[in-house]
């Protein structure tokens, strides 16, 4: 339980209508959620107004709403408070009713197209073996400690976020890392956080659907940083043309990273391998389990954070150097005739040349690269032939599939993908819209010692067709298969 007025510190009223010295139990958005002591806020989202579900809210006992436009009847005995932006307000409310726990904690948020995931997930891991109680918040799980909560979005609702905040703290947890979606600096969903700290992996092609231009994806991851205050540091890729940009306007401590460009935070690959990379960071050489270029760049800005968290250089360098990679991100499994798969989460271009290019260097000598690769539904199209393109230069072989078609036709999205492909690459690319014959044939062409990148879906264990999540495992598939194939 908490006053309405106190969880009411630091939003942007407008006005108010009623008392405020109320008891609230309970806050939310959803007008299926209201109870008896509710605050209801009513929201506008991309799919509906919570303003129209005022009424509904107070039939179901909610006895204060916060809105943007006052509704034309009041009703007595319910408190009705205008503000500027319903969404901020919400994740400020939230904050304050769960009693500020992002203040108790040490807060890291990680932005960016690619590396978020497997950026906190180390980061809790490391700090897990570093001897911490510490909280993730990302794409693939939320974890209290090794207890597992299960993920919905990258970056939760306000009060959703604030309830697992809360429990970390109660759970003795003194650190968070988590992922800070475009989305969710956009929504709002974030605001009310204290954040000891922030950090940009890099900016590529993704989103679009939502954030219309490149440009507004790009004042959206910088809008986090804009926002931190003097008390955390800002720590971003330097080697990113844009990771400038992003701490250009910030109050927060200023930190670079990279393995190409001058950065308070060097790094330099030395060799890169199928059993991983060796980087020399801080003029000491380091042998990790993780492997990649792409890696290396993670390995690096996990460490600048750690450092900047105020850990001993040296003990976490010896912990990084024992990590395995986040889960579906360049997982690899090896079949009896050396045929090598890589399960790999790559759903954007840049993700996609990253995990290819990597692939690439890694090749011994006349190895095939066979690539799976399909495109979601319901999101950025113009990546689509961009992706096709990518596989097709850097692969032997290309099989375009069906990944998450959501609400679209599978077919729609692969004709899509096959304008990126040019005369020359059409030879050597199927189409085949089921994903497990598309994995099965890929693993049928590959010999001994070819490599087979099914990308897309990494972690997730479903494919969403027409709004229906079907069970669907890539990398349980690729096994399965391998040892129905004989191979």
């Amino acid at each position: 339980m908490a006053i309405l007025k106190d969880i009411l510190y630091k939003v942007s009223l407008v006005s108010i209508s009623g008392i405020t010295d109320t008891e609230i139990g309970n806050i939310t958005m959803d007008s299926r959620a209201v109870k008896e002591k509710t605050l209801f806020v009513a929201v506008k989202g991309t799919q509906a107004d919570g303003h129209q579900f005022i009424e509904i809210a107070i039939d179901k006992g909610a006895s204060a709403i916060i809105c943007e436009a006052m509704p034309a009847q009041l009703q007595e005995g319910i408190t009705y408070i205008e503000v500027k932006n319903s969404s901020e307000a919400l994740g400020i409310i939230s904050s304050n009713f769960f009693g500020n726990p992002s203040s108790k904690l040490s807060l890291v948020g990680v932005t960016g197209t690619n590396g978020k995931t497997t950026t906190v997930t180390l980061l809790h891991k490391l700090f897990r073996s570093l001897g911490y109680n510490a909280g993730l918040l990302s794409t693939v799980e939320n974890k209290i400690n090794e207890e597992v909560i299960p993920s919905t979005h990258t970056t939760p609702d306000a009060v959703t976020l604030n309830q697992l905040l809360h429990n970390m703290v109660e759970a003795g947890c003194t650190h968070c890392f988590m992922e800070v979606s475009s989305h969710s600096v956009v929504q709002h969903r974030i605001a009310g956080l204290t954040f000891a700290g922030g950090a940009f992996t890099n900016i590529t092609h993704d989103h679009l659907d939502y954030h219309k231009t490149f440009e507004e994806y790009i004042k959206a991851k910088k809008m986090f940083f804009d926002n931190l205050p003097s008390t955390a540091f800002a720590l971003v890729n330097a080697d990113d043309k844009r990771g400038m940009v992003m701490i250009q306007n910030t109050k927060a401590k200023k930190q670079t990273y990279g393995l190409k460009t001058m950065a308070d935070f060097k790094g330099k690959l030395i060799s890169n391998t199928f059993h991983g990379i060796e980087l020399e960071i801080d003029r000491k050489d380091v042998w990790f389990k993780l492997i990649g270029s792409f890696n290396a760049y993670n390995l690096l800005g996990i460490y600048g954070i750690a450092v900047l968290l105020g850990e001993d250089s040296e003990e976490v360098l010896k912990e990084l150097s024992s990590l395995e990679s986040a889960k579906g991100r360049f997982e690899q499994i090896v079949s009896k005739e050396k045929i090598t798969a890589i399960v790999d989460y790559a759903h954007t271009p840049d993700a996609l040349k990253n995990v290819l290019e990597t692939i690439q260097d890694l090749r011994q000598g006349n190895e095939q690269i066979i690539t799976v690769v399909g495109c979601g539904g319901n999101r950025d199209a113009a990546k689509r032939p961009v992706m096709a393109d990518i596989a097709c230069k850097l692969s032997d072989k290309v099989i375009l599939t069906s990944d998450n078609p959501r609400n679209e036709d599978p077919m729609d999205i692969i004709a899509q993908m096959q304008k990126g492909v040019s005369l020359m690459d059409q030879k050597k690319t199927m189409v085949i819209p089921d994903r497990k014959e598309a994995i099965k044939t890929a693993l049928m062409l590959a010999g001994g010692n070819d490599i087979l990148l099914v990308a897309g879906k990494g972690h997730e264990n479903y494919q969403e067709i027409k709004g229906v999540k079907h069970p669907f495992d890539d990398k349980e598939t690729v096994k399965e298969l391998f040892q129905l194939l004989g191979k």
